[in-house]
């Protein structure tokens, strides 16, 4: 449970600053657990000497020198995250002589690490195998065969969800506040994006056409929550992917036995090895940026599109681009809804911003892949962790400690040192889960769902402590 604050004796080793390695750092740094960080890139370092709080070791992460220098007989972790599969794999090998207990290595290659594989994570000395292009894939794949592309999330052991969709402006939703909102139906709006900003709202706030908002329900409400927000759960779905790198081209492999497929990819010579790889998919070869291009290959056909090439802008300009292109063509369906768009976004600024102008949804391999090692890291801490996509938030399922903050007084009388950072979505109550207001009064013992700002989770901490 995320009832006690980290140990000072927790400490972490960290191999390579790009990408995972910077994300879970900051995040570590900032929770209170003591980092080390081994980088080779001096321009990597000093970047990061400027915004956080670690130990920087500039230097080659195989080299036994440097993991002296870094007291590695001393660490409890080691997250090896470099751009190098078998410098992850071996750095794994080399923790486990030093003698550190937990060993997290990023593998891209899927040959490597499982239980069949020539080399499994028990003959690597590996406790976590970490595949971002897979974990991503699969979260792709989850959102298509859930509602239609829209992300639902379940929490609470399935009880509560929580529903991402964009606010039209013909929504009942639009241009209320979220207090008139909550008196009037059974969910709450827990968070918001709106530019390039994530919120966290308090009852004043208004929803506005064109938020992307994340609305918490219980799942019996679930059905009236999507009739009245004109989500659809749809039987034959129809996918279309830009990009047939490592992602795209896994999507396809998983959708395509119960999906129909369409994957378009910009090079020739890659369009042809997945023309032969590929036994259900059609595959195109042509640049998926184009308008002529997707309108050709049948966008107003389909029910989803994902963008899984290797450029930010392109992924969120083809959304956007696509997103009109639907819009005008009304998808074949006289009401004039259209179809969903997933986006696949490596620059985590980027992210807020992808959704909210482009993409439906949001998905970052980075985070992705380091709130699974947060979750593997801090076991023990809390029940469970989940980031919002394409919102800079979380939920965090925890236990109210006897006499910490939360239990003295209603949420409404909280004060406002948390507004605007944490918001208290539901509690686990007389054997259910239900969805907590202003005048709910957490007590001691009680299960918790709390959504929050990412780079707020010291304070969820801090308030639930005894």
């Amino acid at each position: 449970m995320f009832n006690k604050k980290p140990k000072i004796s927790e400490r972490i080793l960290i191999l390579g600053l790009g990408g995972i390695g910077y994300f879970l750092a900051k995040r570590l740094v900032h929770e209170g657990y003591a980092v080390t960080v081994i980088e080779k890139d001096g321009q990597m370092i000093r970047h990061a000497d400027g915004e956080m709080d670690a130990r920087l070791i500039q230097g080659n992460g195989m080299s036994i020198e440097c993991w002296k220098e870094a007291d590695a007989d001393r660490m409890d972790c080691l997250i090896a995250v470099t751009d190098n599969d078998a410098v992850n794999m071996l750095a794994a090998m080399i923790a486990d002589r030093f003698g550190i207990q937990r060993k997290i290595a990023r593998v891209r290659s899927r040959e490597f690490g499982s239980t069949h594989a020539v080399l499994s994570a028990e003959d690597l000395k590996i406790d976590m195998v970490i595949h971002p292009e897979e974990l991503t894939a699969q979260e792709i794949v989850r959102l298509i065969k859930l509602r239609a592309g829209n992300d639902i999330l379940d929490i609470g052991q399935g009880h509560i969800q929580l529903l991402a969709t964009r606010i039209r402006e013909s929504s009942p939703l639009a241009f209320r506040k979220l207090r008139e909102v909550s008196h009037d139906f059974p969910f709450r709006v827990v968070a918001m994006a709106r530019g390039i900003t994530t919120i966290i709202p308090g009852g004043d706030h208004k929803i506005l056409p064109m938020d992307q908002v994340y609305i918490m329900v219980s799942s019996e409400d679930l059905p009236r929550l999507m009739e009245l927000t004109g989500v659809r759960q749809q039987q034959r779905h129809r996918v279309m992917i830009l990009g047939g790198g490592l992602v795209g081209s896994r999507v396809a492999e998983l959708l395509e036995d119960s999906v129909e497929v369409r994957l378009i990819e910009k090079s020739e010579k890659c369009a042809e090895e997945l023309s032969y790889r590929m036994k259900n998919t059609e595959i195109l070869h042509g640049d998926g940026s184009d308008a002529s291009v997707l309108t050709a290959a049948g966008l107003l056909d389909m029910d989803t599109l994902i963008t899984a090439t290797g450029d930010n802008e392109t992924n969120i300009m083809s959304c956007l681009l696509a997103k009109h292109l639907m819009e005008d063509g009304h998808n074949g369906d006289a009401s004039g809804k259209h179809g969903k768009s997933i986006a696949l976004v490596d620059k985590e600024d980027y992210l807020v911003l992808a959704a909210t102008i482009g993409a439906d949804i949001a998905l970052n391999k980075k985070i992705l892949a380091g709130n699974e090692i947060l979750k593997f890291i801090r076991r023990g801490e809390l029940l469970s962790v989940v980031h919002l996509h394409g919102f800079d938030a979380e939920v965090v399922e925890l236990v109210a400690a006897p006499d910490s903050r939360i239990t003295r007084k209603p949420l409404s009388k909280l004060g406002p040192s948390f507004y605007g950072k944490i918001i208290i979505g539901g509690i686990f109550r007389d054997n259910e889960w239900q969805i907590a207001v202003g005048d709910t009064h957490i007590l001691a013992n009680e299960r918790v769902i709390v959504v929050c700002m990412s780079l707020h989770l010291k304070d969820v901490q801090q308030l639930f402590l005894a």
